[in-house]
């Protein structure tokens, strides 16, 4: 008998994509992926691996992050862009995970190349997506979650979070997609 699955090996450990593309984990230099099926899979992604009050996706996330920098929005709407590919893993795990974080590299590279990202916009993208996660915190999880803001200096971003479905999420991302790339 033989069995199908959802998984195929070409180079490496492949998925399929929701546009019917295939994905290599090992491979994305070669693998056929679009901003679609990136804001796909952001929009389907809850944050805080789903412990949070509500359904709060990587795709509105993003967003927040895009509108939270004067340069390099595109860069930061795209920041977490690996996860639409590998999933949100919690920072805790991904520090017991090496390997993770070589594969996770190596497909930010790929996406930073197919959609000619600066990577020197790094620095400013992670103070932005610390400011709106402090933002975050203070609204989709437990009274004092973040504590850890107060006293670091960090001022929260001016962020209202909405608990788009992940349909309206998606559309949103795309648009603000669209509206930095001009197409």
């Amino acid at each position: 008998m033989n069995a199908q699955v959802a998984v195929k090996m070409k180079s490496g450990p492949s998925i399929m994509l929701a546009s019917g593309n295939w994905f290599d984990l090992l491979d994305p230099w070669n693998s056929d992926f679009s901003i679609e099926d990136i804001a796909q899979g952001l929009a389907n992604i809850c944050r805080y691996s789903g412990q949070c009050t509500s359904f709060y996706s990587v795709a509105e996330h993003s967003i927040h992050v895009s509108d939270a920098v004067d340069e390099f929005k595109l860069e930061a709407l795209l920041h977490d862009a690996t996860e639409a590919f590998l999933g949100d893993i919690t920072r805790p795990l991904k520090q017991l995970l090496p390997q993770y974080q070589e594969i996770e590299k190596t497909v930010e590279d790929a996406i930073f190349s197919r959609f000619g990202l600066e990577k020197n916009s790094k620095a400013v993208i992670k103070a932005a997506d610390l400011r709106v996660l402090a933002a975050e915190q203070s609204q989709v999880m437990p009274a004092g979650t973040d504590y850890w803001a107060n006293g670091s200096g960090i001022q929260r971003a001016d962020i209202r979070i909405e608990f788009l479905s992940p349909s309206v999420a998606r559309d949103r991302f795309m648009a603000k997609y669209a509206a930095l790339t001009g197409g």
